[in-house]
Parts: C-alpha cells; structure tokens; sequence
C-alpha cells in the first residue's frame, strides 16, 4: 500500500472529527511527528486515565479539554464528545499505551461517531499486539489476537482448551506478575513443547524477547521474579497437528470425561479408524 499525505491530513479548519490516536506502548520518542502535532492542536482529548495521557502535553502552550473515557464513565463521556463534536469541535481518542480499542474502551465512541454522520479518522501508530508479533519469529501471515485471557483460572484453561486447535498463530496481553501460572495453563492445554515468544514491558529499558517452548517459559518467569513486573505479550505458535488427529484428540477427551472407559472406548472405535485396542489405550491416557 503505497503513501498518502491527502488522507487525514491536520487542518485547522477541519472541525468536527474523530482522531483515533496511536500513543507510545512504552519508549515516548514513538509518539509519530504526526500525532504529536494533532495532539498539540486538537481542542479536546478523550483517555481512559489523564494521568498517564498528560505527559504527552508537558509541552504543550494551549489549553486542552480533557475527557475521562473508561469502562465506568464511558456511556456519559460518549454523550458529552458526541455533543462536541456535532457542535464543531474534533476530539482526540488515545489510549494509555498503544493504539486506542485494542484490549481498551473506545469502541462505543467510535460507533456513536459514525451514528451521527461525524468523520472518524485514525492516526497509527504503536500497538503492542503487533510489535510482539513482528518480534516474535513465528507465522504471521495469519494470528488471532485473543487479548486478555478470563483471571479466573478454570474459566482461564476452558478458553485455551478452545482455541488449543487453531492452526493460526495466537497473541494474548498477559498482566507480569500472572506469566507463571498463565503460562502453566498455556503448556498444558495447547501443549508443553508448543513454541512461543514472551514480548515483555517492550520498547521500555527492561524489555524481553524471548522465544522457547511454552513450558521452558513457564519455568524462566518462575523462577526469575524480574519477569513478574510489568506487562507482557505472549505469542504462541498455532497448531500444527493434522486436523483429523485434532478431531479424535477432541472427541477422545469428550468421551473420557462423559463414559466408562469400556463404552468411551466402544464409541470411539466405532466413530474413528482406530481399533478397538487403540481407542481403549487413548481413553485410558486422557483419564490419567
């Protein structure tokens, strides 16, 4: 896809707009020459926590209206920017980090925008999704980004268990401190020796890269506090298991759990090309 200077472009005499800003995921000299002039000049700025987003401004020499959009205040900020923007007023919606609706709120603004006829226009930028994935040394060509998995453990394996057959390269947003137990998850519902790439506080000054099979990262990060800090990405390689043996192995962990292993056994032989001597032996693994 070739450049365009057209598209988008900062005019102070275009009002009334949505920027979709792209903000640093970490290192700030990422914030584009781009953003860094519309977030300079925009007279209203929509982020989850002002706190954060301000210091993008320390330099900035006029006044901004600023407008807290997060899971609590999101349905009376959404009303409130609507209302500035239809009165000719453009807004700028930035993340804390990163590109703005990935894993954050945003998108009920974005969709209200295009209700009411107003031009949404993103700003790209950082997005810590894709770094890791750039990163990563793993298929790219096609990857679900999953992002947070459930904090409750059992609902936690269910969801991996799920996606443990997709063929397509995985990306979750994993907060430091869980990396041991989420990843113990990880090598034992999609698989001990599948490989994967811990993407850790990136573009920061303690920054990890690291590429092994899930359970050999499992071990690391528990025994290296340092690993524990911060926030991470973990990209895991899709699986590569034929899908028919995907199939059986599916139907043989259904079964086990739901029979007798002599009916279990029955019904997978009866199903599948495997006797009855191997259909017995599989229910018999995935009961121990």
């Amino acid at each position: 896809m070739s450049a365009s200077t057209t598209g988008g472009s900062i005019d102070s005499s275009q009002q009334g707009c949505l920027w979709v800003v792209a903000t640093p995921i970490g290192h700030l000299a990422d914030l584009s020459p781009r953003a860094r002039e519309l977030l300079h000049r925009v007279p209203v700025i929509a982020a989850e926590d002002t706190r954060i987003s301000r210091r993008l401004l320390e330099e900035r020499d006029t006044a901004v209206r600023w407008v807290v959009l997060n899971e609590q205040s999101e349905d009376k900020a959404v009303a409130e920017l609507v209302a500035l923007m239809s009165q000719g007023q453009s807004v700028a919606l930035i993340s804390d980090a990163g590109t703005p609706l990935i894993s954050d709120p945003g998108y009920r603004l974005v969709a209200a925008a295009h209700e009411a006829g107003i031009q949404v226009s993103p700003v790209p930028g950082p997005c810590a999704a894709v770094a890791a994935l750039s990163a990563a040394g793993l298929p790219s060509d096609r990857f679900l980004f999953e992002g947070f998995l459930p904090a409750k453990a059992s609902a936690r394996r269910q969801r991996l268990a799920t996606l443990s057959a997709l063929p397509t390269t995985l990306i979750f947003y994993v907060p430091a401190r869980d990396l041991p137990a989420v990843l113990q998850d990880m090598a034992d519902q999609l698989g001990a020796e599948r490989l994967a790439t811990l993407g850790r506080e990136l573009t920061k000054l303690h920054e990890t890269v690291r590429r092994d099979t899930l359970q050999a990262l499992q071990a690391w990060c528990a025994e290296d506090s340092n690993q524990q800090r911060g926030e991470a990405v973990v990209v895991v390689a899709g699986n590569a298991t034929p899908a028919a043996d995907i199939v059986v192995s599916a139907l043989t962990r259904e079964l086990a759990q739901a029979l007798p292993p002599s009916q279990a056994a029955a019904i997978l032989a009866r199903l599948t090309p495997l006797s009855r001597r191997e259909a017995f032996a599989l229910v018999e693994q995935q009961r121990s």
